[in-house]
């Protein structure tokens, strides 16, 4: 299998040099930022498959260089922060990144969550696309082969975990899902973060699905139990 790619951004070097040995003794591919401006940039040409970005940045703080890379591509994020209170900060901001990591940090518990998030999405994109069908409701497709989501006929850009969670409540509309359930579904059975994560990218599949402007949210939340999908079949 071909070794994933993962940027690693601090500007911290002697952190950069700590995760970059860790990642390269398991085989992955790794290069190197100090601020946010260089990593926006690297990330555009070397396309990684996973980001490890620190918070405090200089040029750019990583919150922004977050966001942006959720604009141009489909990387996935584990947030480093320097206090655990900042993840609640976070989250607050709605920043979406997969999975938030806390310093001071084991390196080889750093090494297991980038595992555990690329493990997931190498298990998803292998399963037939038989065994994933093309979902459609009233305004709404869900193509989980070109990973693309349009609404009424509107495509709508989505983060690779975005996608994978509304494909999840998608697929068994009614249903009410608990937060467990869906980290189990989409984040995976090894997933060691907080169940919050949940709630940051609901809030953002929500607004980008624009659901304040088409009457009834397609994502409804049950109050004490989690989140469903309501949506009429064609």
């Amino acid at each position: 299998m071909e070794a994933a790619t993962i940027l690693v951004v601090d500007d911290e070097q002697p952190i950069v040099d700590l995760v970059s040995s860790y990642l390269s003794n398991e085989g992955f591919v790794v290069h190197r930022a100090f601020d946010g401006p260089s990593a926006l940039a690297l990330a555009r040409n070397v396309k990684p498959d996973l980001v490890v970005l620190d918070v405090m940045l200089p040029g750019l703080d990583g919150i922004e260089v977050c966001r942006q890379l959720h604009r141009g591509t489909s990387v996935y994020v584990l947030m480093l922060t320097a206090r655990a209170d900042e993840i609640d900060k976070l989250i607050g901001l709605s920043v979406g990144a997969d999975d938030y990591l806390t310093k001071p940090f084991s390196p080889r518990e750093l090494v297991a969550r980038v595992k555990a998030i690329l493990r997931r999405n190498r298990a998803l994109r292998s399963t037939e696309t038989n065994q994933r069908p093309v979902l459609q409701f009233e305004g709404l497709l869900i193509d989980p082969e070109r990973r693309e989501v349009e609404r009424n006929g509107v495509r709508i850009d989505l983060t690779p975990r975005e996608f994978d969670l509304l494909y999840a409540l998608a697929s068994y509309p009614g249903r009410v899902f608990t937060r467990e359930e869906l980290l189990q579904r989409v984040w995976g059975p090894d997933f060691a973060g907080i169940d919050r994560v949940v709630d940051v990218h609901i809030g953002t599949l929500r607004r980008k699905l624009d659901d304040d402007q088409h009457g009834t949210p397609l994502v409804q939340t049950v109050r004490g139990v989690g989140y469903k999908f309501i949506g009429g079949a064609r």
